[in-house]
């Protein structure tokens, strides 16, 4: 059973979610929050496998709300259901730390197929936000290394070592493959995938799983 906080400041969108996922085989509705710090006090209460998070709200916008979320506890998978497709919205909710990121016009099915997803480890995109994403790889790794300086502010990040196994995990990672296909394609353990899942997220800096992907594209560790 897949236990889900619906955190939007709409009601009708809350009650419409609700209707769905209530009557979804295999998904339980725990709670609702209507702004992003009661998202981060239900989740913190009611230990969801999923948040489904909207990007907009009061008091505590959705990226905000995500980042202290994830920072609490980096296992904890958020899924962004949002009516905001730009570049920024996409990329700010991925260095909170969001696992994955759907829009709110997808049907019912989709949205399931997303949670799904999301609870077995893999970062799930919409195929019109994956596209972006992979543009973004794409111009990360072909755009000269003077031009990416003279474009960007931020000092570069330093990454620690990550030993041969981190590595092996890391570019499986980036094919978007679940802790349970790593662990069969590896022959480890799915626990062990886990742990060392966790350390390559924390020695690349990042929120997330999706996030460590990009700073390790960024930081020239795996490629396309």
């Amino acid at each position: 059973m897949i236990k889900v906080l619906i955190c939007d400041d709409q009601e009708v969108v809350r009650k419409g979610l609700n209707i769905i996922l209530t009557h979804a085989d295999g998904v339980e509705v725990v709670g609702m929050a209507e702004n992003g710090a009661e998202a981060c006090d239900l989740t913190a209460k009611l230990a969801p496998d999923v948040v489904l998070m909207d990007l907009k709200m009061p008091i505590l916008n959705g990226i905000e709300a995500t980042k202290k979320i994830t920072e609490k506890d980096p296992d904890q998978a958020v899924l962004v259901l949002t009516t905001y497709d730009a570049d920024d919205w996409v990329f700010d909710a991925i260095r909170a730390g969001a696992r994955g990121y759907l829009l709110k016009d997808s049907n019912g099915d989709e949205i399931l197929n997303a949670l799904n997803e999301t609870v077995e480890g893999r970062s799930y995109l919409d195929a019109r936000i994956a596209g972006k994403v992979l543009n973004e790889f794409r111009r990360l790794q072909t755009e000269p290394p003077d031009k990416k300086l003279k474009k960007s502010d931020e000092p570069t990040l330093e990454f620690e070592s990550l030993t041969e196994r981190e590595m092996s995990i890391l570019e499986q990672m980036a094919t978007g493959k679940s802790n349970g296909e790593i662990a069969a394609e590896l022959f480890l353990a799915e626990g062990t995938v886990k742990n060392n899942v966790s350390n390559i997220i924390q020695k690349l800096h990042a929120n997330s799983r999706t996030q460590a992907i990009i700073n390790a594209f960024k930081g020239g560790m795996v490629d396309l």
